[in-house]
């Protein structure tokens, strides 16, 4: 369950809130509006890197393709070639 705090109630015990937002989703609202959902700097870098950039096949250029095509797996992804079978 996400909890909520109000924008006035988390300068006083900012620490707690912050502890709180470690473990559980924490929404801070203003005037009763969703204003700012604090997290770890954990759960923070886990969402950004899963930002994506989506675009069709017309989308792509052909720069774009030059560089896919010249590119090459690191050594390190052959310990996964098994998956291909």
């Amino acid at each position: 369950m996400v909890q909520s705090a109000t924008a006035g109630e988390v300068p006083k015990p900012f620490g707690r809130f912050g502890r709180r937002a470690l473990v559980e989703p924490l929404t801070i609202t203003n005037h009763g509006d969703e204003g700012a959902a604090p997290m770890s700097m954990q759960e923070d870098t886990r969402v950004k890197s899963r930002d994506r950039v989506a675009m069709s096949i017309d989308e792509v250029t052909q720069v774009m393709h030059d560089a896919v095509a010249a590119s090459k797996a690191p050594e390190e992804s052959k310990a996964f070639n098994h998956e291909l079978d």
